[in-house]
Parts: structure tokens; sequence; C-alpha cells
């Protein structure tokens, strides 16, 4: 499980292509390596990886190619700034909101406009995600934990503070850039229950 809050951007510092996948590494930072073991799992864009390798501060993940169709690390290259997250460990303090790293769809950037203070996005979902995404709500968008804003049909807006700017790649993303989506799913339990119950009334 992870908590949508992000430790830093890492560039990627290698690809390796093979057979039905990817090999992205990482160099880690001392803090980002602390307790880190083979077989962890790691949030890389919001997406959970499990490390493959660690050889001395370079970090591996294998990626298949369910992972690459359904999620934006396919377009990546070396250099990218994939955001990264830790799992959470019993007994941290939970800032963001419970996520568990996997991508229902890639949403995509609508506009994107500074002001003094903060940064407006948004982004455009699929209709059958829409109903899903509802204003104050929260979404995870690239591993990041955000409330939502307004919601107009199947797009809505983010507002986005200097730290998060700072921390994320989220000051990097570009009108027609494809952003990794993960929703709430007890607001998903909750919608889809009530449409079954209505659905059976109506019969």
């Amino acid at each position: 499980m992870f908590t949508g809050i992000v430790h830093s951007a890492v560039p990627i510092a290698a690809i390796e292509e093979k057979a039905d996948f990817r090999r992205h590494a990482f160099d880690f930072s001392d803090e980002l390596l602390e307790g880190l073991v083979l077989g962890a799992s790691v949030a890389n864009n919001g997406c959970c990886l499990t490390v493959a390798e660690i050889s001395g501060s370079r970090v591996s993940f294998d990626l298949i190619d369910e992972t690459l169709e359904k999620t934006n690390l396919d377009a990546v290259t070396v250099g990218s700034a994939i955001n990264i997250e830790r799992a959470a460990k019993f007994g941290d303090e939970i800032g963001g909101h419970l996520m568990s790293g996997h991508i229902i769809d890639v949403a995509t950037v609508v506009s994107v406009v500074p002001s003094e203070n903060n940064l407006e996005v948004v982004l455009r979902v699929a209709p059958c995600w829409a109903k899903y995404i509802l204003p104050k709500g929260f979404v995870g968008v690239n591993g990041i934990s955000l409330t939502v804003g307004r919601v107009e049909e199947n797009q809505f807006s983010l507002h986005i503070i200097p730290e998060t700017i700072a921390r994320t790649n989220i000051g990097e993303w570009q009108v027609g850039d494809k952003i990794n989506l993960e929703i709430d799913p007890q607001t998903q339990a909750v919608v889809d229950t009530v449409e079954r119950v209505m659905d059976a009334r109506s019969v």
C-alpha cells in the first residue's frame, strides 16, 4: 500500500529492452535505499513495481507488457523524472490517502494554467471512469494523492501547491501528456452498489 505522498521525482538512469518486457534502472538516494530489499514494492508514477535488482545505489524494476500497455511508463526515456514512493509501513503517518498502486487507465492533460501561488491542471478521462471522480474526492495521478476540484462531464481540475510541484514531476506536465490514474476504490464500490440497486428497482 502507498499514501500518494511522493518522496521525489527520480530520473531514469538506464532502460534495457528485453523480450516481452523492459527494465528501468534508477540511482536512488541513501534515504530511498534505506531498508530496501529485493522483492520490495515501490511506486513508479503510481504504478506498484517490484525491486528486481539492487547494485550499490542503482535499483532496477521489470515492467511486463501489461504494465506498459496500461500506464504511461511505456513512453518514458532515459532522463525522464519518475515519481517514486516507497511502500507504507505500519506506524507510518498517512498524510495522503491509501493507494494500491494499481493503475486503471491513463488520463490526458487538457490544460496547465500557472498562477502566482499554484498550478491548475485539467485532466480528461475515459467516460467509463468519470462517474467515480467527484468534487472534493481524491484521485491518484502519477502516484500523487490529490483532491478533485471542478468536475465537468469527463474532465476534472486539480490545484497544485508549490511543495507538490517541487517534489514531483507535475511541473513538467504538458497538454496531451498521458498521466497514470488511480481512483478511490471505496468511491468505486459505493457508485457501483448504488447503480446495481437502482437497476434492480427499475426491473
